[in-house]
């Protein structure tokens, strides 16, 4: 039976490892944090939790549907009826969108987390090494060495500039990950002890340092009774400004961030957290789905490759699988 190792355990690289498995392959993924999600990530303190990374889905293609169908039935994934609104220069109005918007339930690492129970994942495994001898792979990691076990195929399910960094021996797909610029991506977590009078639950911000601004609190699961802390609020930065401001004491960030928010009818929160993502988004996505190396055994996927957001994320790892699964005969 062939042996997969994935690196990621993000959701590109759990749809892959899920199918892959279904398909009866061994598969291993690693992970560099503590648990998996990657950027469909939350934040969660004393009497109150965030979704500081991606903020919902939407669904457009058969397969990632018939998975969120398989979410909803299980009660990890609940619709959000968010109230949207939009601003610019020219003031706050409503948004106009037919698209149904989903977040886990009660958090939105909870899908990822489904997942990842029938799987092998070895967290904290930051990977540091891929290296391809006599038709197998081994797998070196900062923390625990080499990793015992041999592979024969590998999967790189993580940002572009990390997997460029592994590819060193693969001029190609090198190459292809090198050619996206990912960009970092501020987000703020304000907790209040009281309800802001705003008519909007999620607002999409089209000028000024902010870029998304959502009432967290008012997706389904998601308050803890007798909390002093009744609203959350999460506020994320545009990527250009993230950029420009990317090296920032996190608190010089956060005072800007609340005054754009105070600005858009909003309020200092009595706490709040701050995150910087390195790499949340691309200034301009691959549309390729996926890169596979027949001869070297060795897949790429991620949103990067795929048009962004979760459902191409999903859809990069389902796809790879797919290839994997086809072009391989026979596979025991």
């Amino acid at each position: 039976m062939k042996n997969i190792a994935v690196i990621g355990a993000g959701m590109a690289g759990l749809a892959c490892s899920q199918t892959l498995q279904q398909a009866g392959f061994l598969v291993t993924v690693f992970e560099k944090s503590r648990g998996p999600s990657g950027r469909v990530s939350t934040r969660q303190g004393e009497g109150w939790q965030a979704d500081h990374g991606a903020q919902y889905f939407t669904v457009s293609q058969p397969p990632f549907e018939a998975q969120v169908q398989k979410w909803l039935q299980l009660g990890v994934v609940a619709e959000w009826h968010g109230r949207l609104y939009e601003a610019d220069d020219s003031g706050i109005r409503p948004k106009q969108s037919e698209k149904r918007r989903y977040v886990g339930v009660p958090r939105n690492t909870c899908p990822a987390r489904q997942m990842a129970q029938s799987l092998t994942v070895e967290l904290e495994q930051t990977v540091q090494e891929i290296t391809f001898t006599e038709g197998k792979w081994r797998v070196k990691s900062k923390e625990h060495g080499i990793y015992p076990q041999v592979f024969d195929k590998v999967v790189l399910a993580i940002p572009a500039p990390q997997a460029q960094a592994l590819l060193g021996f693969n001029l190609e797909m090198q190459t292809l990950a090198a050619s996206v610029n990912m960009r970092g991506c501020w987000a703020l977590m304000g907790r209040y002890a009281h309800t802001l009078d705003l008519p909007f639950d999620g607002l999409f911000v089209n000028s000024g340092p902010l870029s998304w601004v959502a009432r967290d609190s008012s997706k389904p699961g998601r308050l803890h009774e007798g909390s002093a802390v009744k609203e959350v609020w999460v506020l994320h930065a545009s990527a250009e400004w993230s950029e420009a401001n990317i090296e920032r004491a996190p608190e010089e960030v956060a005072v800007e961030l609340v005054t754009a928010f105070k600005a858009l009818g909003g309020e200092a929160a009595m706490e709040h957290s701050t995150h910087r993502w390195r790499y949340a988004d691309c200034a301009q996505y691959l549309h390729q789905g996926y890169a596979w190396d027949a001869a070297q055994q060795l897949g790429l996927c991620g949103d990067w490759l795929n048009g962004g957001k979760v459902e191409g994320a999903w859809m990069s790892g389902y796809q790879l699988a797919q290839e994997m699964i086809q072009a391989c005969e026979p596979c025991y």
